[in-house]
């Protein structure tokens, strides 16, 4: 019997990885948290019976401890309950689902207690890959990727590791490989002109042609930042440079990326793009389990096509790779600075092109801080938060 516990347990991810366990009846939850859907979070409880579980708020909690005063689970609250969550000593693994900057704590936490992590929260490994990874090292706890593209870098590497030891908290160090391919669908918005973007509607944008997401990762696809956050988490994953991870646009979303070796050859992996595979794949690896769903028909699909990003008419990514570049804290205010951009077009109090230019406006006002510790880390998300702020003359001061 593994056990787990979910970061973010009424999100996308989450909702999924409780799919996965209701098929798996060796797997079983023993702690949950979510932020405030008090209603969905009291269902998951009901159903899966784990052994505690967290609210964001205390307001929410509050109201969670009566409708389940006929249960047997502890309620927390805030931080201090989602690290209670992360430490819960009957887990074994830990699925990160949790969305933002938010999930950097509760991971350091889990690894310290030598918990093996199902990463899903992408902001971890931008903002702290240099204290998470060596940490992961000292502690012997395994980082396995749920994002698909990372599961198929992953997946796409274990061939050649075969019959090697392989210490999956660093998974490879770039030995033999000469290029990782991060295949991207190009959003909604793929071969549309700048012009064509200035009236983008938050709706517009909500609606991703092949991936069921939620609502800010679905706009980081439409603008490739997702694809630049997940170059970030590949340097740090895999341990290659940035001139080593290349982005390739594959609209059909059925190569969910790449790996070219040293020499030329090329391996992949590919399936239907349904995020319970990467999931699944993380919570057993190594072994794979049967999963019903759709399978991939080649003959239906008859041609798989490729092209390379449109960079100037979608900024993110090139900024991105220039965040990494700077390295230090700058990840932490691209990604800070995204995470603000992105909510303000959500409430509709900037146009969608605002995203990447606020995202650059951020960074050209940063002073890096070349190795930041994690209150380092923190210290530049909230300034960043505020600089955003200001530039929309939304400040709360």
């Amino acid at each position: 019997m593994k056990k787990i516990a979910i970061l973010g347990s009424t999100g996308s991810i989450g909702t999924q990885t409780l799919e996965i366990v209701r098929s798996n009846p060796d797997l079983q939850v023993v702690a949950l948290a979510a932020g405030t859907n008090v209603e969905k979070m009291e269902e998951q409880i009901r159903e899966f019976r784990p052994l505690a579980a967290c609210m964001w708020t205390e307001e929410a909690a509050a109201d969670l401890r009566v409708r389940v005063a006929d249960l047997d689970v502890k309620i927390w609250s805030g931080m201090e309950g989602l690290l209670e969550t992360a430490v819960i000593p009957d887990s074994q693994i830990l699925v990160t689902a949790i969305v933002g900057m938010i999930g950097i704590r509760p991971t350091i936490a889990a690894i310290e207690a030598g918990k093996d992590i199902a990463l899903a929260n992408k902001e971890t490994l931008v903002t702290a890959g240099h204290i998470i990874m060596p940490l992961a090292r000292k502690k012997n706890v395994a980082i396995l990727p749920v994002d698909s593209e990372h599961s198929a870098v992953f997946q796409s590497l274990n061939g050649e590791l075969a019959g090697r030891e392989l210490q999956h908290h660093v998974i490879y160090e770039g030995k033999q490989i000469e290029k990782i391919l991060l295949t991207a669908s190009g959003g909604p918005f793929r071969g549309r002109t700048r012009q064509q973007l200035e009236g983008i509607r938050p709706e517009d944008a909500l609606k991703h042609p092949n991936w069921n997401m939620g609502r800010k990762v679905t706009i980081d696809s439409s603008t490739l930042v997702n694809k630049g956050l997940e170059v970030m988490e590949a340097k740090w994953l895999f341990g290659v440079e940035l001139d080593r991870i290349q982005v390739v646009v594959h609209p059909q979303s059925i190569v969910h990326s790449a790996v070219q070796f040293a020499d030329g050859a090329i391996i992949a992996q590919l399936g239907v793009p349904d995020m319970k595979l990467p999931i699944q794949y993380a919570l057993f690896y190594p072994d794979r389990r049967p999963m019903e769903g759709r399978r991939v028909d080649l003959f239906a699909l008859g041609q798989l096509t490729f092209e390379a990003p449109d960079t100037d008419t979608f900024p993110g990514l090139a900024l991105a790779y220039r965040a990494a570049r700077a390295g230090g804290s700058m990840p932490t205010v691209y990604n800070a600075a995204n995470e603000k951009a992105v909510q303000l077009f959500l409430e509709n109090r900037i146009p969608y092109l605002g995203i990447a230019e606020l995202i650059e406006m951020a960074m050209e006002h940063h002073k890096v801080t070349a190795a930041p510790g994690l209150e380092d880390i923190l210290e530049a998300e909230r300034e960043t938060y505020e600089y955003i702020m200001m530039q929309e003359g939304l400040s709360n001061k």
